[in-house]
């Protein structure tokens, strides 16, 4: 699958990888925006708390040590055609 076929599958809510990564357990996935108030650092020194704040969707990338991070693609993730969905 490319990586338009795979955009459009996270959106669904599904979780894609790439066949190449070496890493095992390794995914992308997205976590949908949303709407919160401050009530904990580090928001809460920078903002003040109960200020609202708008959360963006976006993608991250569970690694193969289980860690989430934010996740952007790469030049050869855009190309490539080896996207796969992966099951939970």
């Amino acid at each position: 699958m490319d990586f338009s076929d795979a955009l459009a599958a996270v959106k669904r809510g599904h979780r894609i990888a790439r066949k190449g990564w070496n890493g095992k357990g390794m995914y992308v996935f997205l976590v949908p925006g949303s709407v919160f108030k401050v009530n904990r650092e580090p928001l809460l020194s920078m903002l003040g708390e109960g200020t609202q704040v708008t959360y963006h969707a976006h993608l991250v990338m569970r690694t193969a040590d289980g860690t989430i991070v934010p996740w952007l693609a790469s030049q050869s993730d855009l190309l490539d055609e080896d996207w796969e969905l992966v099951t939970p």
